[in-house]
């Protein structure tokens, strides 16, 4: 019963006709009212451990809103578009150069702030320099939703499916730096020269035009000097309480409602709590309500002993089955409510096989539902966002032309996600 909830969610969210957060919530609806999950605290005098709100994981919800209040207040003072005006001014107009300059930024901003901002922040400073240019923006903005999955894939604020996992699994900022930045920084550098090689005919501007682009005026890009200090003083501090977790072992989503709750004490907080994205927190806990459902009733122990018997027990098999598996069934589904499902079936593949056993797995999870957002354009949230605004502007992006450009940064990123894998986990 909870699996058929589950999977008819799934269907609903693919077929993208319904509003996901209502799938989430009238799923999750259902799950408590069929008594899949208990609607009391209590059993016997003792707490009831499927209780409803058990299943809902708040340090996940609450990083969320926090680091959404944060990037909120950050990019009020034009922080972020100053950077991006900085980094063009290096290219000196050159449209190789920018390619690269905006690809990076996207990156790296990407690896801090979600995705979603990140390309919203980004698309009004493309579309100017394209049109300053003369040339065609879609070479850009494809390499910043590409750029955006892959960088948001390096930290385990980067991507929301990072956030899941590293609360369920315990893994910390600190973890996340030191195991998947190295590779998705060679991920990142390979595909920008891929990307460079499928587009260099489309980058050829006049040097007059080269040397508009280079002088940009960024007088009037920070509307509120006090407030960027402020921003970057708390985002910088937050990010190094993440960094310094394993030692103060204060909880990230702690640290960040310390650094969100002091930048509300110079705000109107009614303004700023209207741009947290309210719909994904709902979609979140809805979604963890039904897969609680599902855990509950035992669901889960069976995918998890169906994935040990289809690779014999082998952690390289199982590793590189969840690793390709992840890739493509979350560049058709959102990998959202597929890392929700996976998380706890790899927690009880742990209960069988040992954490030891399980470590890889879950970086094979990351990598597998961050980098599959590529692969198609209703992948990730970001390639949603990006191609509905390009065809605004007049540029649409044709699905198949995205297909066959995510296809191949997809393959690339899991290949050698695959080649690390295996030499740091299962040699």
């Amino acid at each position: 019963m909870s699996a058929g909830i589950l999977l008819i969610a799934y269907f609903f969210i693919a077929l993208e006709k319904i509003p996901k957060v209502t799938i989430a919530l009238l799923g999750a609806a259902i799950t408590i009212i069929l008594g899949l999950v208990s609607q009391t605290k209590s059993l016997d005098g003792g707490l009831d451990p499927h209780y409803f709100i058990n299943f809902v994981d708040f340090n996940v919800i609450f990083l969320l809103v926090s680091m959404m209040i944060i990037v909120s207040i950050a990019t009020r003072s034009g922080m972020f578009n100053w950077v991006a005006n900085q980094l063009l001014k290096l290219t000196k107009g050159h449209p190789v150069g920018i390619l690269f300059a905006l690809g990076l930024f996207t990156a790296i901003a990407s690896a801090f702030l979600d995705n979603v901002t990140t390309v919203i922040l980004i698309m009004p400073v493309t579309f100017f320099i394209a049109s300053k240019l003369e040339i065609n923006p879609i070479p850009f903005l494809l390499t910043e939703i590409f750029a955006s999955n892959i960088g948001g894939t390096a930290t385990l604020i980067g991507d929301p499916p990072n956030i899941i996992i590293g609360s369920a699994a315990g893994l910390s900022f600190m973890d996340f730096v030191n195991e998947l930045t190295p590779i998705i920084a060679v991920i990142m550098i390979v595909v920008l020269t891929v990307l460079w090689l499928f587009f260099k005919k489309d980058l050829h501007t006049t040097p007059e035009r080269m040397a508009e682009v280079a002088n940009l005026d960024n007088s009037k890009t920070i509307t509120d000097y006090p407030l960027m200090i402020r921003s970057a003083i708390v985002l910088g501090l937050v990010i190094l309480g993440f960094v310094l977790h394993d030692i103060t072992h204060i909880e990230t989503c702690v640290t960040a409602m310390l650094g969100a709750s002091f930048l509300l004490l110079f705000e109107k907080p009614k303004d700023i709590l209207c741009d947290v994205e309210w719909n994904t927190i709902f979609f979140f806990i809805g979604l963890f309500i039904i897969i609680g459902g599902v855990e509950a009733s035992g669901g889960i122990a069976l995918m998890a002993k169906w994935i040990l018997d289809v690779t014999q027990g082998s952690q390289q098999a199982t590793a590189m089955l969840i690793l390709w598996a992840s890739g493509f069934i979350s560049g058709i589904i959102d990998n959202i409510p597929y890392t929700a499902t996976m998380t706890p079936m790899l927690l009880e593949i742990r209960n069988v096989m040992g954490a030891e056993y399980t470590l890889p797995l879950w970086w094979c999870l990351s990598l597998g539902a961050c980098l599959g957002g590529n692969m198609t354009i209703i992948g990730a949230a970001a390639n949603v966002i990006v191609s509905e605004t390009s065809a605004h502007h007049g540029h649409p992006i044709q699905f198949m032309r995205f297909l066959k450009y995510g296809v191949t940064v997809m393959v690339i990123s899991l290949a050698l996600s695959s080649v690390y894998i295996w030499l740091r986990f299962l040699h």
